[in-house]
């Protein structure tokens, strides 16, 4: 892989993880204070209790993305992004501009959803 797009997944990740970070923070401050006394009856409560329940689930999923992103930057840093865990062959560039934490090739990928999908069905 190239500088130029190294230098394009190091900006693209960085933006992403600047963006999640903001969201993590906004929802420290505006979205974990539910003030009862503001909800009239006990739906609204209820309402507003699961929007927040599913607001933390969501920044839960963010919260493991986050780590992805790091350890892609890390990978940056250390001169081994694009390279698959599995099978150590280069990542496609295709692939990591639709998916850029990805740690394996299609190939490799493929075949852990193969494997994956046979232990469910059974």
């Amino acid at each position: 892989m190239n500088q130029r797009d190294l230098n394009r997944f190091k900006k693209r990740l960085l933006e992403e993880k600047a963006e999640l970070e903001e969201k993590a923070r906004q929802t420290l401050s505006e979205d974990m204070q539910l003030d009862v006394d503001d909800l009239p009856d006990e739906m609204d409560l209820a309402s507003s209790e699961y929007a927040q329940s599913m607001t933390f689930r969501l920044r839960g999923r963010e919260k493991v993305y986050l780590e992805k992103i790091d350890k892609a930057l890390k990978k940056i840093a250390e001169g081994e992004f694009g390279i698959c865990e599995e099978c150590g062959e280069d990542i496609d560039v295709k692939r990591l501009d639709v998916r850029p934490v990805t740690n394996l090739c299609i190939r490799c990928k493929e075949k852990q959803e193969r494997r994956e999908k046979a232990f469910t069905d059974e």
